[in-house]
């Protein structure tokens, strides 16, 4: 009885455990970023975003040898996120090949929007990286996990409006309510009053 007791729990706690991404071998390890903050574990972000919000995606690849990487962010269909700055101009695109020393780590980081393509579901942006030994063209490490897993809403992202810290400089230089004619004009009225 205490064995399938033992049994049970077991698998409810592997069962209830969040979503891992293998992002970690003997060649190499990967670190992923969501909006600047690291995803401990290799636990996979899940946010709730609007159509059009974006969102930074970072990726730290740190290799024990020496190394060429390359990556890329996949998407299951076409078309469902656009890359607003990054290493890539769009999904689907490799980094190309970048030599690594040991235990060196290469940053590729992503500003990403979704579109409303996948509005009111889930639709995940997987990583794709190779490990290459430089004395072999094969890759020792060829391997794909997903990196962000959002649900898109079906409302649509309005950006803030930024608003100047200071307010802008005008100029120093104003010129004077009575200027040189006009005050020569006023002591001319006055003394011909006078005169009246």
């Amino acid at each position: 009885m205490k064995a399938i007791r033992l049994f049970i729990a077991v698998n409810l706690v592997l069962l209830l455990s969040p979503l891992v991404a293998v992002a970690e071998s003997t060649y190499g390890n990967i670190d992923v970023y969501y909006n600047g903050e690291l995803y401990p574990n290799s636990e996979v972000p899940k946010p709730i975003l609007k159509i059009g919000e974006p969102f930074t995606l970072r990726i730290e690849l740190t290799v024990f040898q020496t190394s060429f990487v390359n990556v890329v962010l996949t998407e299951l269909g076409d078309d469902d996120f656009v890359i607003l700055e990054g290493p890539t101009n769009k999904m689907g695109e490799y980094t190309g090949l970048i030599t690594l020393q040991e235990n060196s780590t290469q940053i590729y980081e992503w500003k990403i929007a979704p579109t409303e393509k996948w509005a009111d579901g889930t639709m995940p942006i997987d990583l794709h990286y190779e490990i290459l030994d430089p004395s072999s063209p094969e890759p020792i490490v060829s391997s794909t996990f997903t990196a962000v897993l959002p649900y898109i809403s079906t409302e649509y992202y309005d950006a803030p409006e930024i608003t100047p810290a200071e307010p802008p400089e005008t100029d120093t230089n104003q010129t004077p309510a009575f200027t040189l004619p006009a005050t020569l004009l006023a002591i001319a009225l006055v003394a011909l009053r006078k005169k009246c």
